[in-house]
């Protein structure tokens, strides 16, 4: 049985004062649950001042990103060790808003999972396709090709102990969602893929889902058999919708 994950991505967003209120807030209303993974993943400069306000609780820090080399001149990178040093477990990777912005690609995106994993840590994979791929039926091939990326680059193996995040972009921050039968069939169709190559490996990965989530569409989400917790964004930044959330994946999966 798979242990659902529900991990918030802060983004561009907050302050000491915000971060300290939210994970006060956090941990006073998911302070005992256990059926379902939790993370946060602040921005860089508040890992470590999120790291102490965490300590001794049950929520995981979550990174957004990460840089491929380890050290030397590579100004404004922050390498996997740093993050593992100061507590991080979870880092986001290939975010569609990284691949738009920065124009970073599938094989780029690739190598940060296999530093990743090299440093002990859990790549959390988003993929997922744009609006204009969704509409010409290319849902399937673009999620497989991300996929493939690392499959190619480190072997299927990789995928033990990882997370993919499906997110389709046409999804992220517009309010629009998937229905729960369009994303588990998604879902269904990543799991399949992975399959291919090893079917233990595809029964223990876990696949979130991302795009608007929130604590109105969270629970139905949540019973779809490969649907296993959620990439939250906008949501993530108030403790009640972000707990509700939480709750509901607990709920699903009991």
């Amino acid at each position: 049985m798979r242990k659902p994950l529900v991990m918030g991505n802060w983004k561009l967003n907050g302050s000491i004062g915000m971060a300290k209120d939210l994970v006060t807030g956090l941990r006073n209303e998911l302070s005992t649950d256990a059926n379902c993974g939790i993370a946060i993943a602040p921005p860089s400069v508040y890992l470590d001042f999120v790291a102490h306000q965490l300590g001794g609780s049950n929520i995981l820090l979550g990174a957004q990103d990460v840089g491929i080399h380890l050290s030397g001149a590579y100004t404004g990178e922050v390498s996997a060790t740093m993050l593992k040093e100061i507590g991080v477990t979870h880092v986001i990777i290939g975010h569609s808003e990284r691949r738009t912005y920065h124009k970073e690609s599938d094989e780029f995106i690739a190598q940060k999972f296999g530093v990743l994993k090299e440093a002990g840590l859990v790549p959390v994979l988003c993929i997922g396709e744009t609006e204009a791929e969704n509409e010409a039926g290319q849902t399937q091939a673009v999620c497989a090709r991300q996929i493939d990326a690392v499959i190619n680059a480190l072997g299927v193996q990789a995928f033990n102990g990882a997370v993919i995040a499906y997110e389709p972009v046409w999804a992220i921050g517009t309010g629009k969602s998937a229905t729960p039968a369009q994303a588990q069939a998604v879902h269904k169709f990543i799991r399949d893929h992975i399959a291919k190559q090893d079917a233990a490996v595809a029964e223990q990965v876990i696949i979130q889902y991302g795009g608007s989530v929130n604590d109105k569409n969270a629970a139905e989400l949540f019973t779809q058999p490969d649907i296993d917790g959620a990439l939250v964004g906008g949501a993530s930044l108030k403790v009640d919708a972000f707990a509700a959330i939480v709750k509901a994946a607990e709920q699903a999966k009991k």
